[in-house]
């Protein structure tokens, strides 16, 4: 059995290893990071070597910063990341170069509508009639986008939202409300089955799916990082936030809304921004919060979309694609159906 894993802003882990009555043997651990001194390799094997099969990710990290002797140094990989590999070699987990990734990256279609393609794409890559796709959102009309738990009334104030022209919508994944104006976000969707992020815990999997984009705004100059459990940021300025839904069929969708160029005065209008949410991000201004991409860079906002599509083809491989007239139908009735009605919506009042 095989399995790898990209440690997010750090090194891959490979490990290779057999089950033999339910005991793991046969245990090899390789990579690209850096340990020392060089014989804690052999003793992270002979850790591993031993253990059942079903041993959880906890316990599998605990034996590996065990066997460590002592002042042993780990660069780009921890123990926690040994184990991920573990559990994703174990319940074989795939790779992003297994699968054949298509982009979709079309016209801008209205906010209620990316919120029933989000739900449809996901299930078509699920039930195996799409192949795992990226797709770039375009935006032709403002919009705040809240999560599937938020409360309207507690996030957004409706006569300003109704003043500056915002649709209020509700998306299928939590997280937080975003504040959308064309051409001033960067929003991105990825449909893949489960298998990706399979072994690696929730929280886990939202920096490894997010990789990717760390790469390219590096490549840019920014030096962009992961916060967890779901944002993007930098030295100067949170840069975007991701949620993820997971759905019954075996498929994961994720998404990233980052800042291109926000209008912070409005937003913060138009938002409820509470004390307690600003406090959790040490900021003292919501206008402030969130750092534009377009200030940190200088480039047009299709430069930095073109630059995120090269750096994931170059990495894993990318064919454009469209969606197909069966998925947008499916789509529409979706929206006559769930994210177009006043039920959905006020949910969550």
């Amino acid at each position: 059995m095989h399995g790898e894993f990209k440690v997010p802003g750090g090194k891959l882990v490979v490990v290779d290893l057999d089950v033999v009555d339910d005991t793991i043997t046969g245990f090899r651990l390789a990579g690209d990071f850096f340990l020392e001194p060089d014989s804690a390799l052999e003793s992270i094997d002979a850790a591993v070597n031993g253990l059942p099969a079903d041993t959880d990710a906890v316990r599998l990290a605990a034996a590996v910063k065990n066997a460590l002797p002592e002042g042993a140094v780990m660069l780009g990989f921890s123990p926690e990341g040994v184990a991920t590999a573990i559990r994703r070699a174990l319940q074989r987990a795939t790779t992003w170069r297994d699968y054949d990734w298509q982009l979709i990256h079309g016209e801008s279609a209205p906010p209620v509508l990316q919120m029933a393609l989000d739900q449809v794409l996901a299930e078509e890559v699920g039930a195996g009639r799409r192949k795992p796709t990226l797709r770039i959102w375009e935006w032709n009309e403002p919009a705040v986008v809240i999560g599937s738990f938020q409360s309207v009334k507690n996030e957004v104030d409706l006569d300003k939202a109704a003043e500056f022209g915002f649709d209020v919508v509700r998306r299928i994944s939590g997280g937080g409300a975003m504040f959308m104006e064309a051409g001033s976000v960067i929003t991105y969707s990825i449909y893949v089955p489960a298998d990706l992020v399979q072994g690696m815990s929730f929280a886990d999997s939202y920096a490894f799916l997010d990789d990717w984009v760390l790469q390219a705004l590096k490549s840019l100059g920014i030096e962009a990082s992961y916060q967890p459990l779901n944002d993007i940021t930098s030295p100067t300025g949170k840069i975007g936030g991701a949620a993820q839904k997971r759905l019954g069929n075996g498929a994961v969708l994720h998404h990233v809304t980052m800042s291109y160029d926000m209008d912070g005065e409005k937003m913060v209008q138009v938002l409820r921004i509470g004390r307690e949410k600003m406090s959790d991000k040490g900021t003292k201004s919501a206008a402030k919060r969130v750092d534009p991409l377009r200030s940190q860079t200088g480039l047009s906002r299709a430069e930095i979309i073109d630059r995120m599509e090269a750096t994931f083809k170059n990495l894993y491989g990318l064919t454009e694609s469209a969606i197909t007239p069966e998925e947008r139908a499916k789509a529409e009735q979706l929206v006559a159906e769930k994210f177009g009605t006043d039920d959905w919506l006020q949910r969550v009042p």
